[in-house]
């Protein structure tokens, strides 16, 4: 679709450049930051971990970005050299484009930067929105995947219609009309598993610094998840109000031909913020990959 306003202005910007900022600095160790050339312009990467390690091409969600993903994912550092994408249109780092959905373009630039890299065979790992982002990946290079992680993956199942509108867009546009604590509060509690003030801050900040796109990614075709040729694991949210994750295994175990799935039984959207949320994370991807 092209190059597109991304931000409300350059106050709005300069805010979101300053939360990455903050994220960056929770992932430890050398961190190495890389423009690659693309069709879509240059592309954000962020590079962590061991380079003799495996590489873990990792998708971050909506209005995040490569450094909250890491941040995230500090314990599979000792074991794996983290590739962090920051997505089109979806971080303050990533090209201000909007990418098409309907069909492979954005499998098809994450490619390009995978190949700037020099990247032969790589695992593939993607959460929320950037799930959509890996599984579009993977249907353009099966062959270059060896391993699909998703977590609370968009694009495979929807949730209830009735449930999204009261329980986020009502909440979302009070907030960004008059925003609050309380009414940042009452936004987030649908999608937050455990609190954390530092994401619940950003995201605050971000829904109203972008210009939201509001489009949905589509849902996967039958035949797509069919021909996820590579192991897949795939980590669903019992309490997910947009991909419930009952649904979503459900789906992935009849469709895709070698998939391990996992429910998080007390889980939201967003997994819990926590240590030992982090290390069992860690635990259950990094005895998938190997």
């Amino acid at each position: 679709m092209g190059a597109a306003r991304i931000f409300r202005s350059d106050e709005a910007k300069a805010r979101l450049d300053g939360w990455y900022d903050r994220f960056l600095a929770k992932v430890p160790g050398p961190v190495e930051r890389r423009e690659v050339p693309t069709s879509q312009g240059p592309s954000h990467v962020l590079l962590a971990g061991d380079s003799s390690n495996p590489p873990l091409v990792c998708c971050h969600g909506s209005l995040a970005s490569s450094a909250h993903l890491l941040s995230e994912l500090v314990p599979l550092l000792d074991r794996y050299r983290l590739i962090g994408l920051d997505l089109p249109g979806q971080s303050v780092k990533g090209p201000p484009v909007r990418m098409n959905f309907k069909d492979a373009s954005l499998g098809r630039w994450a490619v390009e930067v995978m190949d700037g890299l020099g990247l032969d065979k790589f695992h593939l790992l993607g959460v929320s929105w950037g799930g959509f982002a890996a599984r579009v990946t993977a249907s353009v290079v099966p062959d270059r995947v060896n391993k699909l992680a998703l977590l609370v993956p968009a694009g495979v199942v929807t949730g209830p219609v009735w449930k999204g509108i009261t329980q986020m867009a009502i909440p979302l546009t009070l907030y960004k009309l008059f925003p609050s604590e309380k009414r940042k509060k009452r936004f987030f509690t649908p999608l937050f598993t455990s609190w954390d003030d530092d994401w619940a801050d950003y995201m605050g900040d971000a829904f109203r610094d972008f210009m939201l796109d509001l489009r949905i990614p589509p849902t996967a075709t039958n035949a797509q998840l069919e021909g996820l040729t590579m192991p897949v694991l795939v980590i669903g949210a019992a309490h997910d109000v947009s991909f419930p994750g009952e649904k979503l295994l459900n789906r992935v175990k009849a469709l895709i031909p070698n998939v391990e799935s996992e429910l998080l039984a007390d889980s939201k959207h967003s997994p819990p913020f926590t240590p030992e949320f982090r290390g069992w994370l860690a635990e259950r991807v990094t005895r998938f990959l190997s």
